[in-house]
């Protein structure tokens, strides 16, 4: 065969590569046998390339095609009988080390996981085998320049390099150097020349091994490299800078294959897009050291409307509106029958997007398809290995429970059955408690329901007694021991009561099978691992499971794709959309190393974290050279705001520094693109109809609404009505938050238990000082056990209660010999005949003095109501002593009352007076009979904030009165609702 390719060859940005590496091939092959096209191997950097270039050789007709394999799994003929060794492995044998190395010095990797670790440390470890490093690079930095801290690193580094490097071949990293080098030193002698030509097609060469093997290549007489997005317009000067110091240029990688082969010749003669917008954006991306060239350079670029007609800048103010355009671009293409490809490195946008098309039922192909940590048995799985070591609380019940998954297995037990008890159960447990629930409370409230509720009960208080026994699982156990303790409690959640895990959605579904394969394969591999906490057995479980990808299930529309920035280079038609272009997105933000500072890594000979940036770098320059172009971003995230990508900033500062070439005018006209597209996505997100703000609510029930109030409720029917028509007309009361907490609330209740307890164990006037204050640290420590399950909390307020223990002794002591405790905590009533009404109460405590009179005592765990806040709308204490002066309470009769007191279970523990008489009774009780009749006559409307106390007063039933559309200072609106309304 002649030689049709010999050397370096490259594509430039904006044409599609793989349809012009086809043509370039088959032109270059013309006159040749058919038969000696299926003569040459081809070698691609990744898969989908792979893909594309099959596909394009398919577009060309039939014919014999070339071998094509991937450039990352290259292989030496006596390498082939010998089994390379599982990833997974390797990795947990390294893990093995690094456990041992936090047990020994914790304080090298405080904050970090084992799992995390030995993955970073699994990547260093690739890496010195790609690029040929060996324990001889490590013991080749000298770390008399570095901090303590990275010298012991580096000692922990000779230890597992020595341990992983020096073994046999058996990663494919290894093999993939080991076989470039065979290749370069034979074929370079001429040794062992392949049968047919080779072409390395696509690959850039950011891999020492690679990149050892596209120079043999070259080497080769019938052997060719063709590079994609090669900027033609670079100048030599730069060139020759590209060096280590450069790794953040997207030409950086090819720098190193010039210097070998020489300089690329084209592949084919095909223009890109736009070959002016290749050379703007070739200046706008020069290296910071030679920028001085826009000076220099910039006049000779042409005028730049029509190089950047053909792109449009977005600049959403939040990600949400970023999503919306990028949707509707993706739409709009599909109606017009054109392909769409989002390109973007932001997961989250991604998401923002796909769930926008969803409104027009459009579903894109994403080639990266879903992490099984996010798919339904992902999670599911990660929801009950969290569980060990941890209490139990009920929302994370809550969350297994009403997990598709879970129950899904039950024969006996349908669907939404199973949903509506777990319903049930969360009513109960909002109301009731505990906090953290157990096989206890569940068993005494499945003895209150029908069969099936009872047969569903008991199987999940045998559940939480398994969970229960996992709780305190803090010690380090076999790897093997947590997957087998993880795999039964997920299936029988998942199986539910009677059930079959096998017959539950924990395995079924492709997601649940490729659950299942990566639990399997752990186990295999569990015995090379460490023995594990239940931290780092979640983070091994959530870091493989992010390591594979599931396929959105269902048909995907053919016309619209979602991309990562890497396959930028095999794009090459329809719209194309460059997505979350922000620093930390489009780049992403470096990794830190915990194991190799910069400066270490370059006495070691491997590369700096900036080549990373280089690769971005290069896919963004690929892609914006493409024909039609949209670049996207948001000003704002949800935490402040962003900073435009560096090449999307290059680029426009680059224009606007160019009026001569109306590089502001151009910048403006993309901008003006965009600005449309955003005004098109808003008016689509905005309402076919406006709808008119609601008016501050003031509703008059058919009367009455009510026959009977808590003196509690008063204040709240002065300052807020229309919160008390929500609970007692309307019969809505919010629900108690999922997840209990030691609050304010709880303190409050918890305190008034304590004293409620020790006064009805009548403790003896005549105790002395110290054993009343023993048995109110007794009764405090006994309350507190029963009703606060939280350790930290119990110990706080026991040591204020404490600190506060002396003055509440002595004050109750001289309570007790002024008189005795008649009424604690029990119900009293009041009935008004002429409004058919009754007023309740219930008295934290009524002491009869010595002359007959009574003293109204209430506990109050924060700062007492003041004599002004008393006489504007704190009526509870001056109520009932009106109520005690009438007899409302069957253990006093009716009774002259001496004063109201509140007690202080907190700051000194004092006990405050407030002003009282008999006459300020007699006019607040005329004033609440006013009150309520107008309330029950329908003379007054519940309204709305009438007069709160604060302006940031926020109520239970803010959304129920829509208070947002209403201010206020707006005027209420009553109104009649109901029958008579």
């Amino acid at each position: 065969m002649d030689k049709p390719f010999h050397g370096l060859y490259a594509l430039p940005p904006g044409v599609d590569f793989a349809r012009e590496f086809a043509s370039g091939f088959l032109q270059r092959m013309q006159g040749q046998p058919p038969e000696a096209i299926a003569r040459v191997t081809i070698y691609a950097n990744a898969s989908r390339t792979l893909t594309e270039l099959k596909a394009a050789f398919d577009e060309q007709g039939p014919m014999l095609l070339p071998q094509m394999r991937p450039v990352t799994n290259l292989d030496l003929p006596e390498m082939r009988g010998t089994a390379l060794a599982a990833p997974l492995a390797r990795r947990l044998r390294l893990a093995r080390l690094v456990a041992h190395l936090l047990q020994t010095r914790p304080d090298l990797a405080a904050g970090h996981s084992v799992p995390m670790l030995a993955r970073s440390l699994t990547a260093l470890m690739t890496e010195m085998q790609t690029e040929g490093r060996d324990l001889a690079a490590l013991e080749a930095i000298d770390t008399g320049d570095h901090a303590r801290h990275w010298e012991n690193a580096l000692a922990f580094l000779r230890i597992a390099a020595g341990y992983h490097l020096e073994a046999p071949m058996v990663d494919r990293a290894a093999r993939q150097r080991a076989a470039a080098q065979q290749y370069l030193d034979d074929w370079a002698r001429g040794l062992n020349l392949p049968d047919g030509p080779v072409i390395v097609a696509g690959s850039t060469g950011s891999h020492g091994a690679t990149r050892m093997f596209m120079q043999a290549v070259t080497s080769l007489p019938n052997g060719a490299v063709v590079l994609p997005g090669f900027d033609f317009h670079q100048p030599q000067d730069v060139w020759d800078r590209l060096d280590e110091r450069a790794d953040d240029h997207p030409q950086a990688r090819f720098a190193p294959l010039i210097r070998a082969s020489g300089y690329p010749s084209r592949w084919t003669d095909t223009a890109p897009a736009s070959d002016a917008r290749n050379a703007l954006l070739s200046l706008a991306l020069r290296p910071a050291p030679v920028t001085d060239q826009w000076i220099a350079d910039g006049p000779n670029l042409p005028d730049l409307i029509a190089p950047t007609q053909n792109v449009t800048l977005i600049e959403a103010d939040q990600p949400g509106q970023e999503a919306e355009a990028v949707a509707l671009l993706m739409r709009d293409a599909a109606e017009r029958q054109e392909r769409a490809t989002l390109i973007t490195a932001d997961g989250n946008l991604t998401r923002r997007v796909t769930a926008a098309l969803d409104r027009w039922h459009l579903r894109p192909d994403e080639s990266a398809g879903q992490p099984l940590s996010l798919s339904a048995p992902g999670l599911f799985l990660r929801q009950v290995a969290a569980l060990f070591g941890q209490a139990l609380t009920i929302d994370r019940l809550l969350i297994l429970l009403k997990h598709p998954v879970a129950m899904s297995g039950s024969a006996t037990l349908p669907a939404n059955e199973a949903r509506r008890l777990t319903r049930d159960l969360e009513l109960r447990l909002r109301k009731r408690g505990p906090a953290f629930p157990d096989g206890a409370a569940l068993r005494d409230w499945a003895d209150k329901g029908d069969a099936l509720h009872k047969e569903w009960a008991d199987w999940l208080a045998a559940m939480l007694d398994r969970i229960k026994l996992i709780e305190g699982d803090h010690a380090l156990r076999p790897l093997s021991d947590r997957l087998g303790d993880l795999r039964d409690l997920a299936q029988g959640l998942a199986a539910g009561p009677g059930g079959d895990a096998d017959a539950s959605r924990l395995w079924q579904s492709r997601a649940g099978q490729l659950a299942r394969a990566a639990m399997d394969h752990l186990a295999s591999h569990a015995a090379e691992g460490p023995e594990m906490g239940p931290g780092d057995f979640s983070a091994l479980l959530l870091d493989e499971f992010q390591q594979h990808m599931v396929r959105t299930e269902g048909e995907a529309h053919p016309l619209l794709h979602i991309r990562g920035p890497r396959e930028a280079r095999i794009i090459g038609s329809g719209t194309v959309i460059l997505a979350g272009l922000n620093e930390g997105g489009w780049p992403r933000a470096l990794e830190p190393d915990p194991w190799l500072s910069r400066q270490m890594r370059l006495d070691a000979g491997l590369t700096v974290p900036e080549r990373q940036i280089g690769l971005s770098a290069h896919d963004f320059q690929q892609a914006i050279g493409l024909p039609r172009v949209f670049l996207t971003r948001a000003r704002r995230d949800a935490e402040a705001e962003t900073i435009p990508s560096r090449w999307l900033n290059r680029l426009m500062n680059l224009m606007n520094g160019l009026p001569q070439r109306n590089g502001p005018q151009a910048l403006a006209a993309m901008r003006g693109r965009g600005d449309d597209w955003l005004a098109m996505a808003q008016a689509l997100a905005q309402p076919t109809e406006a709808l008119p703000a609601a008016p501050r609510p003031s509703p008059i029930p058919p009367g009455p609404p009510f026959r009977e109030l808590p003196v509690t409720d008063v204040s709240l029917l002065i300052r807020d009505p229309y919160a008390v028509y929500a609970k007692r007309v309307l019969g809505l009361r919010p629900l108690n938050p999922l997840r209990p907490e030691p609050d304010a609330a709880l303190r409050g209740q918890t305190l008034h238990a304590i004293v409620e307890e020790l006064l009805t164990s009548k403790p003896d006037p005549d105790s002395s000082p110290d054993d009343l204050k023993a048995a109110f640290l007794r009764v405090t420590a006994k309350v507190l056990q029963a009703e606060v399950p939280w350790p930290a909390a119990r110990t706080f307020w026991q040591a204020r209660m404490e600190k506060i223990a002396d003055q509440i002794v002595t004050d109750e002591l001289a309570r007790m010999q002024q008189g005795e405790p008649v009424v604690v905590e029990r119900r009293g009533r009041v009935h008004i005949r002429d409004l058919d009404f009754t007023l309740t109460a219930k008295p934290d405590r009524i002491d009869q003095l010595r002359d007959g009179q009574v003293m109204i005592y209430d506990y109050k765990s924060g700062a007492p109501p003041s004599d002004a806040q008393i006489s504007h709308f704190d009526k509870q204490l001056v109520l009932e002593a009106a109520m005690a002066r009438q007899g409302g309470f069957d253990a006093l009769g009716p009774a002259d009352v001496a004063g109201i007191r509140y007690i202080q279970l907190g700051g000194e523990g004092k006990t405050h007076p407030r002003d009282y008489s008999a006459q300020m009774e007699q006019d607040n009780w005329q004033g609440f009979l006013r009150l309520i009749a107008s309330y029950l006559t329908g003379g007054a409307g519940f309204t709305a904030k009438r007069a709160p106390e604060k302006t940031a007063y926020a109520g239970d039933y803010d959304h129920l009165s829509r208070y947002g559309e209403w201010s206020l200072s707006d005027p209420a609106r009553p109104e009649k609702v109901g029958r008579d309304g």
